[in-house]
């Protein structure tokens, strides 16, 4: 007989009995799955309801990812919504950033910044560039930062290799400065030949000594780099204010545990402060040190709690004198971002940008500081809108982290802890981190920046203003007025 007749002949019985083998594997693995869970006692569900009980876990899992494409509105979702990423996608990609029909944004909802138009807007021939601005001009290295808008920190860790050279190399394209994070600093910050501002956290990564002390030396060796232009003491970040840094051991490789200065394989925790610094003069002192050291301009990175701390810090400043001043001061909100922090911190701890900002720029003021100090904002400013605000409020630049991360493919996966990002952003998962081509994302970088200074200067020219610079408190409306916070021992009477 014919083979392929045979075989023809023969299908339909080894498709029945493949069909009640699967159906039979499929049984076995059902009664096996019964017999594991009524026998365990650690999961409720899945002992009161064994199988079915799994369902659970799986549909939750499930239900973030529907959210995300299906069921979320383009203005709801947190922490960044569909339109803002989309957006932001749009500008990395160089692609038209125009829409139609109306704005998606909830004019009237309290808090909704509005910009007051001018009925003379500036021409666009009339329109200039805002200048480089000189940051610590008593140091021996001053540094005329050319950027508005710059790249905030993110650690060689906490972001992967080629994240880390896509983001140098579009810095470079972009004319901005980068901030190496408290990870300290690695080759591939350098490759892309951008400005680098170097963080020093409260574990002194890259810069300390065996028992975590400051290490002279090694600060000598980072300030010598040509390519770093300042450096910032990290006192907290917006999502853990109060906590350290945290690397999960997972992601703590041969590599990052040379740059860091620890031991591989285990939990990267930064303490909760320096232990050199406990109030006002140890912290100028610390400044002074480090810019002694370096010779290069050092400023402070905080997220604001009391703001009464601001005058306290001003008083300080006065005593010693103003050449004792951080020569700038990066305030991060609340709404800050990280790979890694408790829930109850990134929930609930430290003041949002809308009250810190302001309130810096104020404290400095009435201190006869603020000529003295440069201002950064940071915290969840990601687009024009947020930026422009921010210039508004009296900022001198803006540094995104998060947006960046758009720039570079992130799809807010929210495994930034786990070292399974599927972009390769936040992994060193060599298989997920192929899909991130650093010649490719660095042009996006670029663009990003390109569009966002695109938008300010729209928006400034729109209400008048020269260049983003020229933005003052004027030009900006919130509407339904600005939430107040008031003290909790002030509402208990």
């Amino acid at each position: 007989m014919d083979p392929i007749m045979d075989i023809v002949r023969r299908t339909p019985d080894i498709l029945a009995t493949s069909f009640i083998l699967v159906v039979g594997l499929v049984a076995l693995g059902i009664v096996v799955l019964f017999a594991v869970d009524l026998a365990q006692t650690s999961n409720a569900i899945r002992h009161n309801f064994p199988v079915l009980g799994r369902f659970r876990g799986l549909f939750t899992k499930l239900g973030e990812f529907f959210r995300q494409y299906f069921f979320a509105l383009d203005r709801e979702e947190l922490p960044f919504n569909r339109a803002e990423r989309e957006w932001i996608y749009r500008s990395a990609r160089g692609g038209n950033n125009t829409v139609a029909f109306g704005s998606t944004q909830p004019l009237l909802q309290s808090g909704t910044v509005l910009f007051v138009n001018s009925p003379y807007p500036v021409l666009e021939r009339d329109a200039h560039p805002s200048p480089p601005l000189l940051i610590g001009a008593g140091c021996p290295q001053p540094y005329a930062a050319p950027s508005l808008i710059n790249i905030s920190g993110m650690s060689y860790g906490a972001i992967s290799a080629p994240a880390v050279r896509a983001l140098s190399q579009g810095a470079a394209l972009a004319g901005c400065w980068m901030n190496t994070g408290e990870g300290g600093l690695s080759p591939y910050h350098l490759e892309g030949g951008c400005d680098l501002v170097f963080q020093i956290g409260t574990a002194k990564y890259g810069v300390r000594e065996t028992d975590g002390r400051l290490s002279e030396t090694r600060l000598r060796e980072i300030a010598d780099h040509p390519q770093v232009r300042m450096f910032e003491i990290k006192l907290s970040q917006g999502a853990k204010p109060g906590k350290g840094g945290i690397l999960p051991a997972a992601k703590v490789t041969p590599e990052i545990a040379r740059i860091r200065g620890i031991e591989p394989g285990t939990d990267s925790l930064s303490p909760n402060r320096h232990p050199e610094i406990g109030d006002s003069g140890e912290l100028l002192e610390f400044i002074a040190h480090v810019r002694a050291v370096t010779g290069k301009p050092t400023g402070i990175k905080f997220v604001l709690g009391n703001p009464a701390w601001l005058d306290e810090l001003g008083e300080a400043i006065r005593q010693r004198g103003i050449e004792s001043a951080p020569d700038f001061i990066t305030v991060d909100g609340a709404e800050g971002g990280t790979g890694a922090a408790p829930l109850a911190l990134i929930d609930a701890v430290g003041l949002p940008l809308r009250h810190a900002l302001p309130a810096v720029v104020d404290a400095l003021e009435r201190h006869g500081l603020r000529e003295r100090v440069r201002i950064v904002a940071s915290g969840k400013l990601v687009t024009p809108v947020e930026m422009a605000w921010a210039f508004c409020a009296g900022a001198d630049f803006v540094v995104s982290a998060r947006g960046f991360m758009f720039a570079l493919g992130c799809i807010q996966a929210l495994r930034c802890n786990r070292n399974t990002c599927p972009t390769g952003i936040t992994t060193h998962n060599a298989r997920l981190q192929r899909g991130l081509d650093p010649r490719e994302k660095s042009v996006r970088v670029a663009n990003y920046v390109a569009e966002m200074r695109h938008g300010l200067e729209t928006i400034a020219h729109s209400c008048g203003a020269a260049h983003p610079r020229a933005l003052t408190r004027q030009h900006c409306l919130l509407v339904g007025g600005h939430p107040q916070i008031v003290p909790l021992a002030e509402r208990l009477i």
